[in-house]
């Protein structure tokens, strides 16, 4: 993966500033979706965008940052193929990809500092799904889209 999509809102703008700099500097292109400035706006255009950037494969991974990350996980789980990950710690970042190969990272300015927040990217990006036992659920979470589409 050589390049990933970032957004936020006013809450998260600091953080997404400084996560897209790391980003940049481990050599991925980051697509910036917003804001581009720390001025009051709502979170749910930025997380639509890229969760639909996601969900119809034009990008294979994004992160959303918002002050709690409740509203972004909400938001980017409404989309087919999206698995979003509201992840506290370096454990919950881990985690979330090798079970449930999340493909959106979301983290809340709130809780999550500059210097863990970079730990917590980096940690994410090189995590490798373990498929396995872990595999069958993700099908049932195809499934379960599949069917309330086809409704």
């Amino acid at each position: 993966m050589k390049e990933i999509l970032i957004a936020s809102d006013h809450g998260g703008f600091g953080l997404k500033e400084e996560i897209k700099c790391f980003l940049e500097r481990k050599g991925l292109r980051v697509k910036d979706l917003g804001p581009y400035s720390d001025g009051r706006c709502d979170y749910t255009k930025y997380a639509a965008y890229l969760s639909s950037e996601i969900s119809t494969g034009a990008f294979k991974r994004g992160i959303l940052i918002c002050k709690s990350g409740i509203g972004n996980s909400i938001v980017a789980n409404r989309f087919p193929a999206v698995r979003a990950a509201l992840c506290h710690n370096l454990k919950t970042a881990r985690l979330s990809r090798e079970h449930n190969d999340s493909n959106v990272l979301v983290l809340g300015s709130m809780f999550v500092k500059p210097l863990l927040a970079k730990k917590m990217v980096y940690a994410w990006l090189n995590t490798e799904f373990q498929g396995g036992r872990h595999q069958k659920r993700l099908n049932q979470i195809r499934n379960i889209e599949k069917r309330i589409k086809e409704k």
